[in-house]
């Protein structure tokens, strides 16, 4: 462990909540602060067709060092002034195994600005978020981060062994792959998703990207040690969470079982051995429950190095929360009503979802019901094999006879909630369908959300980063 590794790492909250302003926050404070790298290239173009009333985004986007994407990208999609309020927001390519250069140009300059915003004005360090479920976008996405001088690549949801060997060959400048999980593919039957940097820099060369570190989120002690004998690259660390964050969770390891209310069930099995993480001798961090100064003091004394903590930061100014789900959540965490649901259907991935049970917000199953189903953002859907041998693809939260016509059943709908969309909508950037259906939200939050106001002073009704890293390492 060396003096430069960050005691504090703030969680990377999707879509958007961990924002720029959230992270150049945090990482003023001289900690390690995250933005999310999902859905991003949908929240850079909504935000043009608002108005860009700040200039942030065209602000980032003039440092884009690769020439004509930044030209491009405005062309389309800026509206000076912002588009009227009830007028849709134009379309964008769905994520594809072949991109066009217009969804490439999005996913590598979103990821730009994030971190560029991030990084403005101070030198500490910034770290991106990444699913590792949500495969297509990973190259593009991780090169754009990397343009900005990104010093941390953190992803978890799932196993990420390439995402390492994927940095290495970014940072000289190579080709790189990355293999897509298709459905119904033959036995030995690899389809890779491909990105070349000097290809898409039209040959022109840049300077090397600076390698970031990679530290991976894993829920248990055997990842850990699969990701060290199995990762093409080297693993700079381990962020170890717990089934009480935020956002997604890994599912109980053996068979699933379920409480009467449907949540899963965790047990001694889902407990990391820390002793495994010692032994492998790399930095560690816990997450999940150490929202607490004590609780950080505990995971120092277990060997930690840190910890990270998201939901205290979700409900601070600086988050990319809307307001009035900042408000509504703080009134029901200070009257002792905040509640959260573990559920184990909601999210297309397949994976245990953390949701904040609101009023009039998809947690509802009335207001879940009425929602007319929609797949037009397309983060989640899983690639499969047509019968006519190309690659399809389909979302169990899409329509249900769209789902089955493509090979899903419709047991395997029921209860999905369209994310992509629900949580842009949390950020304020809802959609609004044909019909002048808007787009609702869905909030997740880590079982802390019950406690997260008392980072509010009698007399106020908001706080900020810097509040949360007081109380968390007092002086």
């Amino acid at each position: 462990m060396t003096n430069d590794l960050p005691m504090l790492i703030q969680g990377g909250m999707g879509v958007g909540v961990s924002s720029p302003q959230l992270a150049n926050a945090v990482a003023s404070a001289g900690h390690l602060g995250i933005v999310s790298g999902t859905g991003v290239d949908t929240s850079l173009y909504r935000r043009l067709g608002d108005g860009d009333l700040d200039g942030s985004q065209r602000r980032a986007l003039e440092a884009f060092p690769v020439p004509g994407v930044a030209e491009r990208i405005l062309e389309k999609y800026y509206i000076a002034g912002g588009k009227a309020p009830d007028a849709r927001y134009k379309s964008k390519p769905m994520p594809t195994i072949k991109m066009s250069r217009m969804a490439q140009d999005l996913m590598v300059a979103s990821n730009f600005v994030e971190v560029f915003l991030a990084k403005e004005g101070h030198d500490g360090p910034v770290g991106i978020n990444y699913l590792e479920k949500i495969q297509i976008p990973h190259l593009t996405s991780v090169y754009g981060a990397m343009l900005a001088g990104v010093d941390y690549v953190v992803v978890g949801a799932g196993i990420p062994m390439t995402f390492p060997g994927i940095l290495d060959d970014l940072h000289e400048g190579k080709a790189v792959k990355y293999k897509i999980d298709v459905k119904g593919t033959e036995r030995g039957e690899v389809i890779y998703t491909h990105f070349d940097p000097v290809e898409y820099c039209d040959g022109i060369p840049l300077p090397p990207t600076p390698r970031p570190k990679f530290l991976a989120i894993v829920a248990s002690h055997v990842l850990g040690t699969a990701m060290e004998r199995k990762a093409t690259g080297f693993v700079d660390g381990y962020i170890i969470e717990y089934p009480t964050a935020g956002g997604h969770n890994a599912p109980p390891r053996g068979k699933v079982q379920l409480t009467p209310d449907g949540e899963p069930i965790y047990t001694d099995r889902d407990i990391p051995d820390l002793g495994v993480f010692r032994d492998i001798g790399k930095p560690f961090w816990l997450a999940g429950g150490y929202g607490e100064p004590q609780q950080v003091k505990a995971a120092l004394e277990l060997g930690a190095t840190g910890v990270q903590v998201g939901t205290a930061f979700a409900y601070c100014e600086e988050s990319g929360f809307d307001a009035d789900i900042k408000r509504r959540v703080l009134e029901l965490s200070r009257s002792g009503e905040a509640k959260i649901y573990t559920d184990a259907i909601a999210s297309p991935t397949g994976f245990p979802f953390k949701v904040v049970e609101l009023e009039d917000t998809l947690s509802d199953p009335v207001v879940f019901e009425k929602r007319t189903r929609v797949c037009d953002l397309g983060y989640l859907r899983t690639a499969y094999k047509k019968d006519n041998g190309r690659v399809g693809y389909r979302c169990s939260a899409e329509p249900v006879q769209d789902y089955v016509d493509k090979g899903g059943t419709e047991e395997g709908a029921v209860g999905r909630k369209c994310l992509c969309n629900a949580l842009l909508a949390n950020i304020g950037l809802n959609q609004i369908k044909d019909d002048g259906e808007v787009e609702g939200i869905l909030v997740t939050s880590g079982d802390d959300v019950k406690n997260v106001a008392r980072f509010v002073e009698p007399g106020s009704d908001t706080y900020y980063a810097a509040d949360v890293i007081r109380y968390l390492l007092p002086a």
